[in-house]
């Protein structure tokens, strides 16, 4: 065999062992790429994103979209090829496969972490815009999990109410921790509470509850490196009763991302005229009860997203401005917010197309 014939054949044979190689080695790298945006103003599978009953609502008009992101799936196994074209696509992000699965998380973990923070990003926008809009909401700490085989479980529930700590009232959540964290591994420390049953039952029947209970639970010492603190394994949070039914049905989303444009369509359902004069604005953020607008991961891919969906204004998180910036999809202009008031005063210039003084991203 000639020369030249032998190393062509060398040759052939050696990318054909290298595509081989690149296409069943898998490489521990998962894949994001831009997901559904939808108007949290109008219908999603026919139905409406926000329904509020109970108080007067005003028609809308335009775009406040809430954006999302598509993952790999947890046992999903990306092999090389795949990888480097992720890679060099536009609208695809290549991550290490731990950025979205710490800590060897299963798919179901995961997916159940998604509801759970999605359904409190829900809790948190209602708030937000109500409270924006001063109408009142009745607010308390309440017990969110209880850690299996902590001295807590069997005593505390998820849905009781913490009224007080040794005798000390709770107003917020982190008041539990601190209180608790007063004692040193060993000691007593007694919770008042109401039962969930009978706060949920009160709720029901709009009326105020009042029977209590004092518990008391040993801590324990904390699993942390270091100084070892008191604990008794549980996590507080805040629920609320609100003066009026808002519902936000969306299904097969999760995550706590949707937050600000939430609570941006209760607004603008509930006060006359219309936010976005007709515009296009997408957007992302999470929200807290007091209106903070929080940082989000793939913000690269929400632009993309909503940019490919029509959207001429997209509301950005501070924090995620500097990253959005770097690779901006032409004809979308990020808008910097950090409250839902930076967002509404951006909305108010975008609605009168008086936006040259609109806070934007920077790659700085």
């Amino acid at each position: 065999m000639p020369r030249r014939t032998a190393t062509m054949l060398a040759s052939t044979l050696m990318l054909i062992a290298l595509l081989c190689a690149g296409v069943f080695i898998p490489v521990p790298y998962a894949e994001m790429s831009p997901g559904p945006t939808v108007n949290t103003l109008g219908e999603h599978d026919g139905e409406p994103v926000l329904r509020i009953a109970g108080h007067k609502t005003y028609p809308t008009d335009g775009h406040l979209n809430m954006t999302t992101v598509r993952v790999t799936s947890a046992d999903y196994r990306m092999n090389l090829v795949e990888a480097v074209y992720g890679w060099l696509a536009h609208d695809t992000k290549v991550v290490p496969h731990d950025t979205l699965y710490p800590d060897g998380k299963t798919e179901e973990e995961s997916t159940q972490e998604n509801a759970e923070e999605f359904s409190q990003s829900q809790e948190s926008a209602k708030v937000a815009a109500l409270k924006e809009l001063d109408i009142p909401v009745k607010s308390w700490v309440i017990v969110s999990t209880v850690v299996k085989d902590a001295p807590a479980e069997g005593k505390l529930h998820a849905g009781d109410v913490i009224k007080a700590v040794d005798g000390k009232p709770v107003k917020e959540p982190s008041d539990v921790a601190d209180l608790v964290t007063e004692h040193r591994p060993g000691e007593d420390v007694v919770f008042t509470i109401v039962p969930a049953k009978e706060q949920a039952a009160a709720e029901k029947e709009k009326r105020t509850a009042v029977k209590t209970e004092k518990v008391t639970i040993t801590t324990r010492a904390s699993d942390d490196a270091g100084e070892k603190r008191a604990v008794v394994g549980i996590s507080a949070g805040t629920d609320h009763t609100f003066p009026f039914t808002v519902d936000i049905k969306l299904a097969d989303v999760g995550g706590p991302s949707a937050g600000l444009m939430f609570a941006l369509g209760i607004y603008d359902k509930l006060t006359p005229g219309s936010l976005t004069g007709g515009s296009f604005v997408a957007g992302t953020g999470t929200i807290d009860d007091e209106g903070k607008v929080g940082p989000i991961g793939g913000i690269e891919m929400k632009t993309v997203g909503a940019r490919d969906k029509g959207a001429e204004y997209f509301l950005t998180p501070a924090d995620n401005c500097a990253s959005a910036a770097k690779d901006t999809p032409d004809g979308l202009t990020l808008v910097k917010v950090g409250t839902i008031d930076d967002a509404l005063d951006a909305l108010k210039d975008i609605r009168s197309g008086d936006t040259a003084d609109l806070p934007t991203c920077t790659a700085s």
